[in-house]
């Protein structure tokens, strides 16, 4: 290698670095709003006034309970409701990082506006402006939740480029303001009927499971308590018989209560809170007398889901008499009001619970006590099914995009039928050319500028937060092809190794191959680097991916920044529409590959590097190797386009990129000098031509 040569590569690296040091300057308008704490950010005044139109001042007022919110009033009039995306649907983006929209609803159930207040996007960082994404989330308006999968037509489309990462703002903002709606009874669905009435008498709300019964009978607790003073005596009359049962559904507690009493207690819960029936005769008292000195009625506890709720003598109520017909004849009967848990949760009527009863008795030296069980499940008449909600986007993303599917689906079958007869093709050096060349066309062409199914970094840093945060296979079915794609690659990784995608599915890669096809029929010299400093600068590209992984959990907008070395959205994804810097810093890469062919997959590359990691577990090796290859012939390691295999005509499976080069080049005759030698050894040598008599000279 001539000192000319190394002072020209010595340019091209200097020139690839600073421009790559300049990348963050041109990215500087890639704002993050908000922090990266997993906190709701709550609404201010000026951002009601902006989501609901003006009007007199908003008054904001938090809500807690199962669905927390805040409440919208003008001159004391409820206008609507404001809820975080994040609080109420904990929505990550493709990123793995908490994504927070505030979503404002109307008491019709309307979703009359939304704002973005917090993400950390890849998408969304590279090419579209905060303008865009605040123009596609200001679109959520005049949405009817009620119109179900009708008002997909109100919603605004994803933006080009961003797919995935606004398909889940888009999903996120619906969830979000469903669970809001039906929360604040706006939305039938997802909670309890509290409208529907049927006429009941009492062994009809039993035979139902409405009314739950249990029994302790004089035997069973004597058993319990064996010491008590006075005695408990033996018998199969009830200790206790209880009954219980919830009595928001109006077919339960009005049939109980009676319309007036119903009315009025129904009338006073409030949000998040809901009424239980408890009555019950024999030996034990449910309610006792220690509730009048602490407040509390320390007999019953409701036990839901490792949650405890007691029984405040505010929420009380007695009963003198019940109304349902053939009720029967109780000793005490009481309805409580169920309000949060010790540990601040919201009470769930839907889902089943656990009514505890304390009953104890004094002995000699102490007392000895225990505690029955009853167990209780509203039935599923009382619990209303949630309306049907619009399809999932990536259902409509695939039914759109099954076309583009089909056909990457198609190049890695072909692509497999390659590598399966690889044996076949590299025997037949013209035809492994055109199709390599056509491969690699079809790939730079149709799935990088047309299908946009450029595979980068920033997609492998997204995975790995979504395996250690909250993962969901929808956030990555939502752009078809990338996952398609990303599937086959996986499968390629198991059996083959890196190549699979490096060698023939990387748009960019084919772009470099390509324009270093035509920079050597143009008769471009080609640089060749001594293996030594080849191998060093390897260093480069691992350093880059675990430097963008390491980095993304400190800080995913750093991260970002820093994977803007790879030159993949600039060159491939848009198209090299995009501030100079980017452009340059790609023209620089391409440059430097038309000397040293796929400089940048070489020793720039970071998913290069974080595709060879898994690779190492690779079943198959096909790519032979002869005990001559790098003793007696280095032809080989010239030839391969990425400099995998070294001195000693080893390859190394972490740079290759299965191009099958070498491949063609071991198995052609007319090529190899270790088969040249052999034919020349196999075909007879012809014995030497007499020398012709001198003239005048008989034979």
């Amino acid at each position: 290698m001539t000192r000319r040569s190394l002072s020209g590569l010595a340019l091209l690296f200097a020139a690839a670095l600073l421009v790559l040091a300049a990348l963050p300057l041109a990215a500087r308008d890639l704002r993050f709003v908000g922090g990266e704490e997993a906190r709701p950010n709550p609404p201010t005044v000026a951002i009601a006034e902006a989501l609901f139109g003006p009007g007199p001042m908003p008054v904001l007022m938090r809500e807690e309970g199962p669905v927390p919110g805040w409440s919208v009033e003008r001159g004391g009039q409820l206008v609507g409701h404001i809820a975080s995306t994040w609080e109420l649907s904990r929505s990550t983006g493709y990123s793995g990082q908490p994504l927070d929209v505030l979503v404002a609803i109307d008491p019709q159930a309307r979703i009359i506006g939304a704002r973005l207040m917090q993400h950390s996007e890849p998408i969304l960082t590279l090419g579209i402006s905060d303008s865009d994404i605040a123009r596609y989330v200001g679109g959520f308006s005049d949405v009817d939740l009620a119109a179900g999968s009708a008002a997909e037509a109100d919603l605004p489309d994803v933006i080009s480029r961003a797919t995935v990462s606004t398909g889940v703002i888009r999903d996120s903002i619906l969830r979000t303001a469903r669970t809001l709606a039906m929360g604040r009874g706006l939305l039938a669905g997802g909670g309890i009927d509290r409208v529907g009435y049927e006429s009941a008498d009492w062994p009809e709300l039993l035979a139902s499971g409405a009314i739950r019964r249990g029994e302790v009978t004089l035997s069973q607790a004597r058993e319990q308590m064996p010491d008590a003073v006075p005695p408990i005596p033996e018998g199969d009359a009830p200790f206790v018989e209880l009954f219980a049962a919830l009595a928001d559904p109006p077919t339960i507690g009005r049939n109980i209560l009676g319309q007036q009493e119903y009315t009025i207690a129904a009338g006073a819960l409030a949000p998040g809170e809901a009424l239980l029936f408890v009555g019950s005769r024999g030996l034990q008292s449910h309610r006792g007398l220690e509730w009048r000195k602490s407040g509390v009625f320390e007999r019953l506890t409701l036990v839901q889901e490792g949650e405890r709720f007691h029984f405040a003598e505010s929420g009380y109520t007695r009963l003198d008499r019940l109304a349902a017909p053939q009720a029967p004849d109780l000793k005490e009967r009481s309805l409580f009001v169920i309000g949060a848990g010790e540990g601040g949760a919201a009470f769930d009527p839907t889902l089943p619970f656990t009514l505890e009863l304390t009953a104890t008795r004094p002995t000699g030296d102490g007392e000895q006590g225990l505690t029955f069980r009853l167990p209780y499940e509203l039935p599923e008449g009382f619990i209303l099914a949630p309306p049907a909600e619009a399809e999932p986007l990536w259902v409509r993303a695939w039914e759109r995009k099954w076309f583009a599917v089909a056909t990457v689906a198609a190049m890695m079958g072909t692509l497999t039928l390659i590598l399966l007869a690889q044996e076949w093709l590299v025997r037949r050096a013209r035809l492994y050319m055109g199709v390599r060349i056509a491969f690699l066309s079809l790939t730079l062409v149709w799935l990088g500028w047309l299908l946009n199914g450029q595979l980068s970094v920033v997609q492998v840093v997204a995975f790995a937060h979504a395996l250690l945060t909250d993962f969901r296979w929808e956030t990555f079915l939502i752009e078809p092809v990338i996952f398609t794609l990303w599937s086959g690659v996986a499968l390629g990784l198991l059996f083959w190794g890196r190549g699979v995608f490096c060698g023939w599915l990387c748009p960019f890669g084919a772009l470099q191959e390509l324009s270093n096809l035509l920079a050597r029929r143009f008769g471009l010299r080609q640089i060749a680097l001594p293996a030594p400093l080849h191998e060093r600068l390897w260093i480069i590209k691992y350093t880059l991916f675990v430097a963008i992984l390491a980095l993304s959990f400190y800080s995913m907008k750093d991260a970002l920044v820093l994977a803007e070395a790879e030159p993949f959205k600039t060159a491939i994804s848009m198209r090299m529409i995009r501030a100079w810097p980017f452009v340059l810093f790609v023209l620089i890469l391409v440059g430097a590959g038309l000397f040293i062919e796929r400089f940048y997959c070489r020793y720039l590359c970071p998913l290069g590097a974080g595709l060879a990691i898994p690779a190492k577990l690779k079943i198959f090796d096909w790519l032979r190797r002869r005990p001559q290859c790098g003793r007696e012939c280095r032809l080989c390691e010239t030839r391969c386009p990425v400099g995998a295999i070294d001195p000693l005509g080893r390859i190394n499976p972490n740079e290759c990129v299965l191009c099958l080069r070498c491949q063609v080049i071991m198995l052609d005759d007319n090529t190899c000098p270790v088969l040249i030698r052999r034919r020349r050894s196999r075909t007879p040598q012809k014995p030497p031509a007499a020398a012709p008599a001198p003239p005048g000279v008989a034979g």
